[in-house]
């Protein structure tokens, strides 16, 4: 049955031959998934680059705590799951089929070998992959894990220790969150934590470092 699915019509195979596209298509996994269904899992070894035949698929990240930031919605005739494919490392995100979908699966070995006979693509390729992944987790940083270490690291660099609790320089909680990319209400939030760890005191509108020692700890 032909595809559904114009494969030229991804970036990645808009100027491949008829050979190399008839290739890709002998060596094509069809998959269909419910609504709420997981793809697959962050951390797990890459099946292959996805290509949304119907429905829509949300591609996530989730911080330990169960919250999660969508980093993409691929819809019918979008691909995903590129970046361990071309790297060779593990899925750096979740997927999970927000309606009924249906996936087409390409080998990440049939991808490959279009370019195996080509080292200077495959010694661009491979860094390339890699600094897409390093932006994923930078995404994951500035979404939900790290506001407390930038937090902390932000008023370390402000305060200085001398002999006791220090006074940080005045700073509106906007101003913070403007600082170490979060917005004021997880600022808010991660300053009542680091009160409560004993790190700092919160006192009307001064800040004081109380344990330097405990936000070094967090970074």
């Amino acid at each position: 049955m032909p595809l559904q699915v114009n494969l030229r019509s991804i970036p990645y195979f808009a100027g491949l031959g008829d050979e190399e596209i008839r290739r890709i298509e002998s060596g094509l996994v069809e998959r269909s998934f419910a609504k709420g269904e997981i793809l697959f899992v962050e951390g797990e070894p890459c099946q292959g680059l996805y290509l949304v035949k119907s429905g829509q698929v949300s591609i996530f990240k989730s911080s330990p705590e169960g919250r999660e930031q969508v980093l993409f919605i691929a819809r019918q005739g979008e691909s995903f799951n590129d970046v361990p494919v071309l790297d060779g490392g593990p899925n750096p995100a979740s997927a999970a089929a927000i309606e009924p979908s249906t996936v087409y699966i390409i080998p990440g070995e049939t991808l490959l070998s279009l370019v195996a006979d080509c080292p200077a693509a495959m010694a661009i390729i491979k860094p390339l992959a890699a600094r897409l992944r390093h932006l994923t987790i930078m995404v994951e940083d500035l979404s939900f894990r790290r506001v407390v270490s930038r937090l902390a690291k932000l008023l370390l660099e402000m305060a200085v220790v001398e002999g006791g609790p220090a006074p940080i320089r005045r700073l509106t909680q906007d101003e913070m969150a403007a600082r170490v990319g979060s917005v004021r209400d997880v600022i808010g939030r991660a300053l009542k934590n680091l009160e409560k760890e004993g790190a700092i005191k919160i006192e009307g509108q001064r800040i004081a470092v109380v344990s330097p020692e405990k936000l070094r700890q967090m970074l």
